[in-house]
């Protein structure tokens, strides 16, 4: 079985707030049970019974709706090994799944400025909709990277209640990530 754990890339957050790339729904509903906190083995169990196997995990893989976050050394009860190359596996399972994305940390502020700009644009429209409309506006005025940060609040506070406290948790991480408070 597949040890794996798998998170939505962006285009699978993507699909899954828009229907953009109009995923066929037995894919959508294995999208949406991936957390980057199960592994394949276990969302597998849990829609066995809609007839969904590995393959369908390995469509989405392949069409970079997912992506394999870290692996998880299988362990049986009835072998136990004690080996230094077990104990090099158990020690990079997790392949830092919660640390700050590399690219986020290094950019500079010209281009962290036009990131936060195309992430509160997208974001707003996709999330919160004609009614992002003010939020739009002040996105349109911001002169510079602190007037993004003092947008943070307004802009979860509006995800939240438009979407819900899940997909607000999640584009405010993702916020954080490209404001640096990560």
């Amino acid at each position: 079985m597949n040890a794996s754990i798998y998170d939505k890339t962006e285009k699978g957050r993507e699909e899954i707030t828009t229907r953009k790339y109009q995923l066929a729904s037995r894919l959508r509903t294995l999208l949406v049970m991936i957390d980057g906190k199960q592994t394949a083995t276990d969302i597998m169990k849990k829609v066995a019974a809609l007839g969904l196997t590995e393959q369908n995990l390995q469509e989405l893989l392949e069409q970079e709706f997912i992506i394999e976050i870290a692996v998880q050394a299988e362990t049986s009860p009835t072998v136990t090994d004690s080996s230094p190359a077990s104990e090099s596996i158990a020690t990079t399972t997790n392949i830092a799944a919660k640390s700050p994305d590399p690219v986020a940390l290094e950019m500079t502020d010209a281009e962290r400025f036009q990131a936060l700009y195309n992430f509160y644009n997208e974001t707003i429209k996709s999330a919160i909709g004609l009614r992002g409309y003010g939020l739009q506006l002040k996105v349109e005025r911001a002169a510079n990277i602190d007037d993004f940060r003092a947008l943070r609040q307004t802009y979860v506070e509006a995800v939240q209640k438009a979407k819900g406290p899940e997909m607000a948790r999640s584009l405010s991480d993702r916020l954080d990530l490209l404001l640096g408070k990560a």
